[in-house]
């Protein structure tokens, strides 16, 4: 029975169920969306955590590693261990960071580009497949209501509230993909209790 179907006592569905809804259906997601990247990356070497990894520098940018720690919202320990088999791979690189001399950028190479190319492509043409009945406004505002919670979701682990008007974190900058480009990803938006990704 869905959200929608089940309702209240009052038999009135509310935002509350809806968003309680939400919240039931991201576990489950994220461990079938992790499973799907792992099939897709059989033979390639690299973890759905260090997909994850390599998807944020291919859609960011060079960061750091904390940096890429805050966007993939785990600790800076994992993320160095992704950072140093990928170099080991050679899908990654460390570069100068103008701005820090101690905190080294990392970078995607030739070949991690193409490898990430390769598997989007692929992971984007099963999507447009699979979901053809969505429409780019429904999943906009997907992605609207799941960066949203996400927000809300940190302040409520930091102990605090932030009101709508005065959130806007620069590190999210990136998270407002168009529908057709977004990629199953390992690594949303955090609920609680939720556990961490395994490599």
């Amino acid at each position: 029975m869905s959200v929608v179907e089940a309702g209240n006592e009052s038999g009135q569905t509310t935002t509350e169920d809806l968003l309680h809804g939400v919240v039931q259906r991201l576990r489950p997601l994220h461990r079938a969306a992790v499973r799907s990247v792992e099939r897709e990356l059989v033979g390639t070497g690299i973890t759905a955590g260090e997909h994850a990894l390599l998807d944020a520098l291919r859609t960011e940018g060079p960061r750091t590693v904390p940096q890429l720690a805050r966007t993939l919202g785990l600790d800076r320990q994992p993320v160095q261990r992704w950072v140093n088999h990928t170099a080991e791979l050679g899908l990654v690189v460390t570069a100068p960071n103008p701005a820090h001399r101690r905190s080294s950028l990392i970078r995607l190479t030739t070949e991690g580009s193409e490898m990430m190319r390769g598997i989007q492509a692929s992971e984007s043409a099963g999507l447009r497949r699979g979901l053809a009945d969505l429409t780019a406004e429904e999943i906009a505002t997907a992605l609207r209501v799941l960066d949203r919670m996400g927000e809300e979701f940190r302040h409520l682990a930091a102990g605090s509230r932030v009101p709508p008007e005065e959130t806007g974190n620069p590190d999210n900058s990136g998270s407002h993909r168009s529908p057709q480009a977004t990629p199953v990803s390992p690594a949303p938006p955090q609920v609680p209790h939720e556990g961490r990704l395994t490599e």
